[in-house]
């Protein structure tokens, strides 16, 4: 058993409110998120988002670059290809992101992984901004590149060190501060791309440069707070290290317990160095957890919320509203969605993870019905463009509240220390890929299917929401090892386990 702690040695650390049943992050909790989420997922959603007010400028500049190097205008399907590479090319850096991510949370831990990850978005936000004075569009490709690989590094590790420093109780809580920060990184960058702010077209090399703001601000605050205590403890050995992270972070109060918990699973896991993809996808005591979260993360691109982004100004044209007008409408979908996970941060420990993606899924099958509906009827009746747009809006709604913030919290707590970094990696390239995926099929799903569409997108959500419902159990207020061995006794499993799920097994029923 560890020492007893000193008093005096630790109580400047203390924060007040620190309770054990507390419902809410205490102030420094939130301080940490905040200095965890503005240089990770922030500047995800921010330059999914900020490329699209741009687009008739690059596309401008590019064929002036293109006149002066070749003295001939570019081909239009030469101009739509680099532009195409250039939005694109986000998500092949996301997925290198992922895959060196989970390596550098092991060698480097989760806050050394977060802060080194900034050094991707510092060079973006330079050779994009530079790319217009240096009459250079590849710039602007290696930027996007840049941009994606800090996104794909920030979706693996920031959920995994937000998780891993938060207490039992609050780590849903917690974990959602990944999603939140998400859509209100896509929100900035809609209203930094209105023309009142940096929209016109002498300012896109700015607005493309202002993602080096968030990791500034990264830079900054988060050295203030420590490594995972987690990661202290199992990985590196420092127990010294652990036990003050654990009193800065929950207080001495709550420290005690989550120190006790942090033990019982290093002891189970004795002997088992971090594990690779390749052997987590071999190892069949895991096989359940590993299913879910690829279906998980899949779906979470699959759902059909990008396709109903595709097709907002499409309805907001149908319903009168003016085309320069239009962007501030789309704004307001992205702070819908943005109030949802913010909301959805509030349920999550009290209404249970299970209840919000499955419920989340049902409400988004109801919606691709009815939108489905609408769009036919556009023109039998003036109040289908009305019924239509608040179809969109349900949708994003119903998205926000579930699937797009609790998918990140179950990848962290369906795993144990050892197991995390390589499911995450698995997990971000699932959803990586098929973001890819999604983004090079929809546009043909449209032409052979138009707005029927969505009932591929029904039979999405609706499967995912049957699997949620007869295959997860609620993960809320259990420890990582307690969430191991109700997966696996909910399945019943028959066949031998390995070495490692068995001291899980043994340890979690003592």
């Amino acid at each position: 058993m560890p020492k007893d702690y000193d008093a005096d040695e630790y109580e400047p650390l203390l924060t007040k409110g620190v309770k054990k049943h507390s419902k809410f992050p205490n102030k420094l909790l939130l301080l940490a998120m905040f200095s965890t989420c503005i240089g990770g997922t922030f500047q995800c959603g921010y330059n999914i988002s900020v490329i699209n007010a741009p687009t008739k400028y690059v596309q401008d500049f590019i064929n002036s670059t293109w006149m002066q190097r070749y003295q001939s205008n570019i081909s239009e399907n030469g101009l739509t290809l680099l532009w195409s590479t250039i939005v694109s090319i986000f998500t092949l850096g996301g997925l290198v992101g992922v895959s060196i991510g989970s390596t550098l949370s092991v060698k480097l831990g989760r806050r050394g992984t977060l802060l080194t990850n900034n050094c991707f978005s510092v060079m973006a936000a330079l050779l994009m901004g530079l790319s217009a004075f240096a009459g250079s569009f590849e710039l602007l490709i290696i930027g996007r590149l840049l941009c994606g690989i800090n996104a794909g590094v920030a979706l693996c590790v920031e959920p995994m060190y937000l998780g891993e420093i938060a207490p039992t109780a609050l780590r849903g809580a917690m974990g959602m501060g990944t999603s939140i920060f998400l859509t209100v990184g896509i929100v900035s960058g809609q209203v930094m791309g209105l023309e009142e702010i940096l929209g016109r077209e002498e300012y896109w090399p700015f607005l493309l440069a202002t993602t080096c703001i968030p990791a500034f601000l990264q830079l900054l605050f988060l050295p203030w707070f420590p490594e995972s205590p987690r990661y202290l403890f199992i990985d590196r050995g420092n127990d010294e290290g652990c036990r003050k992270a654990l009193v800065q972070l929950h207080g001495l109060a709550g420290s005690e317990g989550a120190l006790k918990d942090i033990q019982a699973e290093k002891n189970n896991l004795v002997g088992f160095k971090a594990r690779k993809p390749w052997e987590l996808l071999a190892d069949r005591s895991v096989r359940w957890q590993v299913i879910t979260i690829i279906l998980l993360n899949a779906a979470q691109q699959l759902n059909g919320v990008n396709a109903m982004y595709f097709y907002t100004q499409y309805v907001f044209q149908q319903s009168g509203i003016p085309t320069d007008k239009i962007p501030y409408a789309t704004v307001g979908t992205g702070a819908c969605e943005c109030l949802t996970a913010l909301t959805c941060g509030l349920l999550v420990e009290c209404l249970g993870r299970k209840v919000l993606i499955a419920g989340g899924y049902i409400l988004m099958s109801v919606c691709c019905i009815l939108f489905t509906l609408t769009l036919a009827l556009q023109h039998v009746s003036p109040v289908f463009p009305y019924l239509s747009v608040a179809c969109v809006f349900a949708f994003v709604l119903s998205f926000g509240l579930g699937p797009g913030g609790v998918t990140n919290i179950l990848t962290t707590e369906l795993f144990t220390q050892t197991s995390r970094p390589a499911a995450f990696m698995i997990a971000g390239s699932v959803n990586w890929l098929s973001f890819f995926f999604i983004g090079l099929v929809f546009p043909f799903i449209v032409i052979g299917l138009q707005h029927y569409c969505f009932l591929v997108f029904f039979v999405v959500c609706s499967t995912v929401a049957i699997y949620i419902l007869a295959a997860i159990p609620e993960t809320k207020n259990k420890s990582f090892l307690e969430i191991q061995n109700e997966f696996q006794s909910s399945k019943k499993k028959t066949d031998v386990l390995p070495d490692e799920a068995e001291a899980l097994l043994v340890s979690t029923s003592l």
